[in-house]
């Protein structure tokens, strides 16, 4: 059998495809291996109608309501290989099962490299963070701590004191040039020059000195590599980003390669849940659009 779309990542944008691909009556295959990005985190934030809902449940239930239709397929597995034959894609898993497919959607994610710190992995999604409309709200007008891994943590110092009295700790990271200092103090931003040694407790973080600094939470910029190859071997194009690289797309969300879709986090510069259920629900509506011109 060939389905009409194989979808790569069952989180949000995978999801909100295949409910669009779904209810158009076509015949979907979803490809899960179980690691949404922002697993670490206990509750999600700016999401309309699930504000302060558990980030899991939301994927489950939302999982859950798609596995309905009877013309949907889940398999909890990894997807390792895809490759066009003719005029369809044809994904391997792990174990060596293969599927056939007229269209490819890949929400297959991003994973993040953290800086190096000692404690700072262990905190990652509960007292560190990368996105201040997630989490900001949340630290109640705390101290806040910008953990510096490039420029990009200016723009986190000049974000964050909405959310917060804000220090940027330059971790020997990034260093500020003169109209940066004066963009930084116009904001009431304080910069930490000395390095970060570990973080302990909630958000404490320890100097090279000695010097300890509490905070109510820390913000930082990881880079990201996609989570998957199947992009990379399907020969589709990346753009960079702020971040790192993602999928270059279309506006009907089509990758360089024809007949193969992306979207979520593996397909934009930065996101959400709101933004990845968006993308994706645009992706799988372009995906059944590009079947009816067959």
């Amino acid at each position: 059998m060939t389905y009409d779309v194989i979808i790569i990542g069952g989180s949000y944008a995978g999801i909100s495809a295949g409910l669009q691909v779904a209810r158009a009556r076509r015949k979907v295959l979803v490809i899960d291996a179980g690691l949404r990005r922002n697993r670490f985190a206990h509750q999600a934030h700016g999401f309309v109608g699930h504000d302060g809902s558990d980030p899991a449940l939301i994927a489950q239930q939302a999982s859950e309501q798609l596995q309905a239709y009877p013309n949907v397929d889940w398999l909890c597995a990894l997807a390792a290989t895809a490759l066009r034959q003719g005029e369809t894609f044809v994904v391997t898993l792990a174990d060596g099962q293969s599927f056939a497919g007229s269209r490819l959607i890949l929400a297959t994610g991003v994973v993040d490299e953290l800086p190096d710190i000692p404690g700072l992995a262990e905190r990652w999604g509960t007292s560190v963070f990368h996105c201040p409309y997630c989490h900001g709200y949340e630290l109640n007008g705390g101290a806040i701590g910008v953990l510096a891994s490039g420029p990009l943590a200016l723009h986190h110092a000049l974000m964050l004191p909405d959310w917060g009295p804000t220090t940027l700790l330059l971790n020997q990271a990034f260093e500020p040039d003169a109209e940066q200092v004066g963009r930084l103090i116009h904001r009431g931003v304080v910069v930490e020059s000395e390095r970060v040694t570990a973080l302990g407790e909630h958000a404490q973080v320890t100097l090279a000195s000695g010097r300890t600094l509490e905070f109510a939470g820390l913000f930082t910029q990881p880079r990201t590599h996609m989570a998957s190859p199947l992009a990379a071997q399907l020969g589709c194009e990346f753009e960079d980003g702020p971040m790192g690289a993602f999928i270059k797309v279309d506006a009907m969300r089509e990758t360089s390669v024809p007949g193969v879709f992306a979207c979520g986090d593996a397909a934009v510069a930065a996101g959400n849940v709101a933004t990845a259920v968006g993308d994706g629900a645009r992706t799988g509506g372009a995906a059944h659009q590009s079947l009816m011109l067959r």
